[in-house]
Protein backbone atom coordinates (compact mmCIF):
# COMPACT_ATOMS: atom_id res chain seq x y z
CA UNK A 1 0.00 0.00 0.00
CA UNK A 2 1.43 3.21 -0.89
CA UNK A 3 1.78 6.36 1.46
CA UNK A 4 -0.99 8.17 -0.17
CA UNK A 5 -3.80 5.19 0.42
CA UNK A 6 -2.23 4.75 4.16
CA UNK A 7 -3.32 8.09 4.66
CA UNK A 8 -6.71 8.21 3.05
CA UNK A 9 -7.42 4.63 5.06
CA UNK A 10 -6.73 6.02 8.18
CA UNK A 11 -8.74 8.81 9.46
CA UNK A 12 -6.86 10.19 11.95
CA UNK A 13 -3.76 10.77 9.73
CA UNK A 14 -5.47 12.14 7.31
CA UNK A 15 -6.92 14.94 9.65
CA UNK A 16 -2.71 15.11 10.54
CA UNK A 17 -1.81 15.58 7.11
CA UNK A 18 -4.55 18.08 6.42
CA UNK A 19 -3.84 20.11 9.66
CA UNK A 20 -0.38 20.05 8.12
CA UNK A 21 -1.18 21.30 4.68
CA UNK A 22 -4.36 24.01 5.97
CA UNK A 23 -4.94 25.95 8.94
CA UNK A 24 -8.24 24.72 10.85
CA UNK A 25 -10.86 26.58 9.46
CA UNK A 26 -9.23 28.07 6.77
CA UNK A 27 -9.10 27.12 2.87
CA UNK A 28 -5.23 28.79 2.00
CA UNK A 29 -2.52 26.46 2.10
CA UNK A 30 0.18 26.97 5.14
CA UNK A 31 3.28 29.17 4.26
CA UNK A 32 5.59 26.41 4.18
CA UNK A 33 3.18 24.82 1.71
CA UNK A 34 3.17 27.64 -0.78
CA UNK A 35 6.89 28.82 -0.83
CA UNK A 36 8.37 25.20 -0.24
CA UNK A 37 6.62 22.29 -0.73
CA UNK A 38 4.73 22.95 -3.62
CA UNK A 39 8.03 23.44 -5.97
CA UNK A 40 8.61 19.93 -5.94
CA UNK A 41 4.99 18.36 -6.83
CA UNK A 42 3.59 21.36 -9.58
CA UNK A 43 4.91 21.85 -13.04
CA UNK A 44 5.46 25.44 -14.45
CA UNK A 45 6.34 25.50 -18.13
CA UNK A 46 9.60 27.41 -19.54
CA UNK A 47 8.12 31.05 -20.18
CA UNK A 48 4.98 31.01 -17.91
CA UNK A 49 4.78 33.51 -15.41
CA UNK A 50 2.16 33.81 -12.10
CA UNK A 51 1.88 37.61 -11.41
CA UNK A 52 3.03 38.63 -7.98
CA UNK A 53 -0.73 38.96 -6.67
CA UNK A 54 -2.15 35.61 -7.43
CA UNK A 55 -3.45 33.69 -4.57
CA UNK A 56 -2.21 29.74 -5.32
CA UNK A 57 -4.37 28.07 -3.62
CA UNK A 58 -2.74 24.73 -4.86
CA UNK A 59 -1.73 21.74 -2.36
CA UNK A 60 0.53 18.71 -3.10
CA UNK A 61 -1.73 15.58 -3.19
CA UNK A 62 -3.69 17.36 -6.08
CA UNK A 63 -1.65 18.50 -9.71
CA UNK A 64 -0.97 22.34 -10.84
CA UNK A 65 0.47 22.14 -14.23
CA UNK A 66 1.27 25.82 -16.37
CA UNK A 67 2.09 25.37 -19.93
CA UNK A 68 4.96 27.60 -21.53
CA UNK A 69 4.74 31.12 -22.26
CA UNK A 70 0.89 31.19 -20.04
CA UNK A 71 0.50 34.17 -17.62
CA UNK A 72 -1.76 34.59 -14.87
CA UNK A 73 -2.47 37.77 -14.01
CA UNK A 74 -3.61 39.53 -10.70
CA UNK A 75 -6.09 39.76 -8.46
CA UNK A 76 -6.52 35.39 -9.63
CA UNK A 77 -7.44 32.64 -7.63
CA UNK A 78 -5.99 28.99 -8.78
CA UNK A 79 -7.33 26.07 -6.24
CA UNK A 80 -6.58 22.20 -6.66
CA UNK A 81 -8.04 21.33 -3.36
CA UNK A 82 -10.50 19.10 -5.07
CA UNK A 83 -9.04 18.27 -8.10
CA UNK A 84 -6.55 18.58 -10.26
CA UNK A 85 -6.08 22.10 -12.52
CA UNK A 86 -4.16 21.77 -15.63
CA UNK A 87 -3.58 25.13 -18.08
CA UNK A 88 -1.88 24.64 -21.36
CA UNK A 89 0.77 26.79 -23.76
CA UNK A 90 0.27 30.40 -24.26
CA UNK A 91 -3.07 30.85 -22.54
CA UNK A 92 -3.34 34.12 -20.77
CA UNK A 93 -5.78 33.73 -17.53
CA UNK A 94 -6.77 37.55 -17.04
CA UNK A 95 -7.15 39.95 -14.05
CA UNK A 96 -9.45 38.50 -11.21
CA UNK A 97 -10.11 34.97 -12.83
CA UNK A 98 -11.20 31.98 -10.09
CA UNK A 99 -10.12 28.84 -11.36
CA UNK A 100 -11.21 26.03 -9.07
CA UNK A 101 -10.43 22.27 -10.36
CA UNK A 102 -10.58 19.71 -11.58
CA UNK A 103 -10.42 21.53 -14.41
CA UNK A 104 -8.26 21.44 -18.01
CA UNK A 105 -7.69 24.16 -20.35
CA UNK A 106 -6.15 23.83 -23.71
CA UNK A 107 -3.24 26.11 -25.32
CA UNK A 108 -3.31 29.95 -26.56
CA UNK A 109 -6.81 30.51 -24.58
CA UNK A 110 -7.55 33.78 -24.00
CA UNK A 111 -9.78 34.25 -20.54
CA UNK A 112 -10.58 38.08 -19.80
CA UNK A 113 -11.10 39.23 -16.48
CA UNK A 114 -13.69 38.39 -13.72
CA UNK A 115 -14.22 34.83 -14.64
CA UNK A 116 -15.54 31.79 -12.42
CA UNK A 117 -14.98 28.10 -13.60
CA UNK A 118 -15.45 25.59 -10.79
CA UNK A 119 -15.47 22.31 -10.90
CA UNK A 120 -16.98 21.76 -7.82
CA UNK A 121 -21.01 22.07 -6.26
CA UNK A 122 -21.66 21.90 -2.56
CA UNK A 123 -24.42 19.16 -1.59
CA UNK A 124 -27.59 20.50 -0.07
CA UNK A 125 -30.08 17.92 0.25
CA UNK A 126 -29.96 17.12 3.82
CA UNK A 127 -31.60 20.68 5.30
CA UNK A 128 -31.12 19.45 9.01
CA UNK A 129 -27.57 20.12 8.09
CA UNK A 130 -26.07 23.87 7.05
CA UNK A 131 -24.89 23.06 3.34
CA UNK A 132 -21.04 24.78 4.46
CA UNK A 133 -21.31 21.24 6.62
CA UNK A 134 -22.45 19.10 3.88
CA UNK A 135 -19.88 17.19 1.16
CA UNK A 136 -19.24 18.11 -1.96
CA UNK A 137 -19.41 16.99 -5.52
CA UNK A 138 -16.91 17.51 -8.24
CA UNK A 139 -17.26 16.66 -12.24
CA UNK A 140 -14.15 18.12 -14.70
CA UNK A 141 -14.49 21.20 -16.94
CA UNK A 142 -13.00 21.45 -19.97
CA UNK A 143 -11.84 24.37 -22.25
CA UNK A 144 -10.32 23.26 -25.71
CA UNK A 145 -8.00 24.94 -27.70
CA UNK A 146 -7.78 28.59 -29.15
CA UNK A 147 -10.97 29.52 -27.04
CA UNK A 148 -11.97 33.32 -26.25
CA UNK A 149 -13.77 33.21 -22.99
CA UNK A 150 -14.79 37.22 -22.29
CA UNK A 151 -15.03 39.08 -19.17
CA UNK A 152 -17.69 37.90 -16.37
CA UNK A 153 -18.74 34.80 -17.74
CA UNK A 154 -19.26 31.75 -15.21
CA UNK A 155 -19.03 28.08 -16.60
CA UNK A 156 -20.29 25.56 -14.56
CA UNK A 157 -18.90 21.88 -13.37
CA UNK A 158 -18.77 19.30 -15.86
CA UNK A 159 -19.02 21.84 -18.84
CA UNK A 160 -16.71 20.62 -22.26
CA UNK A 161 -15.79 23.75 -24.13
CA UNK A 162 -14.55 22.92 -27.74
CA UNK A 163 -11.58 24.17 -29.46
CA UNK A 164 -11.98 27.66 -31.26
CA UNK A 165 -15.05 28.45 -29.32
CA UNK A 166 -16.10 31.82 -28.19
CA UNK A 167 -18.39 32.55 -25.22
CA UNK A 168 -19.71 36.22 -24.75
CA UNK A 169 -19.35 38.24 -21.98
CA UNK A 170 -22.00 37.70 -18.88
CA UNK A 171 -22.91 34.31 -20.08
CA UNK A 172 -23.43 31.70 -17.60
CA UNK A 173 -22.60 27.89 -19.40
CA UNK A 174 -24.20 25.37 -17.71
CA UNK A 175 -23.90 22.77 -20.77
CA UNK A 176 -21.09 21.41 -22.95
CA UNK A 177 -20.18 23.82 -26.28
CA UNK A 178 -19.48 22.18 -29.57
CA UNK A 179 -16.04 22.91 -31.59
CA UNK A 180 -16.50 26.33 -33.89
CA UNK A 181 -19.36 27.95 -31.72
CA UNK A 182 -20.10 31.04 -30.29
CA UNK A 183 -22.41 31.01 -27.23
CA UNK A 184 -24.09 33.60 -25.46
CA UNK A 185 -26.54 34.17 -22.68
CA UNK A 186 -27.92 33.12 -18.99
CA UNK A 187 -27.92 30.29 -19.75
CA UNK A 188 -25.47 30.30 -22.64
CA UNK A 189 -27.17 29.29 -25.91
CA UNK A 190 -25.25 28.41 -29.18
CA UNK A 191 -25.92 31.92 -31.65
CA UNK A 192 -23.26 30.98 -34.17
CA UNK A 193 -21.13 28.04 -35.73
CA UNK A 194 -18.12 27.77 -37.72
CA UNK A 195 -19.89 25.95 -41.42
CA UNK A 196 -17.03 24.61 -42.87
CA UNK A 197 -18.77 24.55 -46.27
CA UNK A 198 -19.36 27.96 -46.82
CA UNK A 199 -16.44 29.59 -44.48
CA UNK A 200 -18.29 31.63 -42.45
CA UNK A 201 -19.68 31.82 -39.13
CA UNK A 202 -23.68 31.38 -39.59
CA UNK A 203 -27.11 31.01 -36.53
CA UNK A 204 -27.87 27.68 -36.51
CA UNK A 205 -30.98 26.09 -37.81
CA UNK A 206 -33.61 27.26 -36.12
Amino acid sequence: MSIADSIKNNPRLKKLVHWMLIPKNDYRPRFWVRNFANIFFHKRGRGSVIRRRVRMDVLPFNKFELGEHSVIEDFSTINNGVGDVFIGNNTLVGMSNVLIGPLRIGNNVILAQNIVISGLNHIYEDIQVPIVKQNVTTSPIVIGDDCWIAANVVITAGVIIGKHCVIAAGSVVTKSIPDYTVAAGNPARVIKQYDHISGIWARPPA
